[in-house]
């Protein structure tokens, strides 16, 4: 039961880590960086030493309203494509 378990917490976290992973595609970071490892971590990190400082919540803010917008345009029916697949 432990191994099952085990199986099951590691398929959520790789599906965690896909979906993460996708989010750095779908905001276009491989493509403006040239697939570029470093580049992105350092990103990453800017990001993180960001949410460290004492701009934390306007930081948030900006970033959770600029992705709800990214999110919210994916759904919607973009012209000539039909959402049924």
């Amino acid at each position: 039961m432990t191994c099952a378990r085990g199986r099951s917490s590691a398929r959520k976290r790789t599906r965690h880590l896909i979906e993460l992973g996708g989010l750095i595609v779908k905001a276009g970071i491989v493509d403006l960086t040239g697939d570029d490892r470093t580049t992105i971590l350092g990103a990453l990190i800017w990001i993180a030493e960001k949410l460290r400082g004492d701009q934390r919540e306007q930081a948030r803010a900006l970033w959770a309203a600029k992705g709800k917008q990214a999110f919210d345009m994916d759904t919607e029916p973009r012209a000539g494509l039909s959402r049924a697949r």
